[in-house]
């Protein structure tokens, strides 16, 4: 999935001329907390956080900051064609909201959030389909998946998404989303068959 199919299509954006007041109403109007800055040929200049701008509103009304001297300059950004594991990275990573999407002559075409990619996860692994959970410790052996697999379609269960554990254990854990059904047959299935099941959600 690229960052294409998840961004906001069409930001709303400002020019560095944009006063730190309109800024701020203009994210708050629009319940948004980032904006591209971009010049005439929509080209990103830089690029505004909603809590950046709050801290600056007052020397800006003392001194008259604009947006130019608030917001940060050649910011991060990520192509239109990116893999979105990419987008998730970088947002980790470097501990930031949101990233401005650009096409190859980094004009602005999207935002893409920590938000966006929280509903592609919830997409991806079905979290909000009626279902069931399985945490099961397949162990290191190399053919442990496919034999944790076939033991669950044989007892009647269809996957819907599978996840690993991130962190290194000595066993690897895998967790099978399943399309609602009886879970008790497929556990004691995987236990006869030397599968520890680590935790199950009906």
């Amino acid at each position: 999935m690229d960052v294409r199919s998840l961004m906001i299509k069409d930001p709303i954006t400002i020019s560095d001329r944009t006063s730190v007041q309109e800024a701020i109403h203009l994210m708050q109007t629009n319940s948004i907390r980032h904006l591209p800055v971009v010049d005439r040929s929509k080209k990103l200049s830089g690029w505004v956080t909603l809590a950046d701008m709050k801290q600056g509103l007052l020397p800006a009304m003392v001194t008259g900051l604009t947006v130019a001297d608030l917001m940060i300059k050649d910011p991060i950004t990520i192509h239109l064609d990116a893999q979105f594991e990419v987008a998730a990275r970088i947002l980790y990573e470097k501990k930031i909201g949101g990233l401005p999407v650009v096409n190859d002559n980094q004009k602005v075409v999207g935002i893409i959030t920590v938000t966006d990619l929280l509903k592609a996860f919830i997409n991806i692994m079905g979290i909000l389909t009626n279902g069931s959970r399985l945490d099961v410790s397949v162990g290191n052996a190399p053919d442990a998946f496919e034999k944790v697999s076939r033991i669950i379609r044989d007892q009647g269960g269809e996957v819907i998404s599978v996840g690993i554990a991130a962190h290194r254990t000595d066993k690897r854990i895998h967790y099978f989303r399943l399309k609602e059904c009886p879970v008790e047959p497929i556990i004691e299935a995987l236990r006869d068959g030397g599968y520890k099941v680590i935790s199950y959600t009906r």
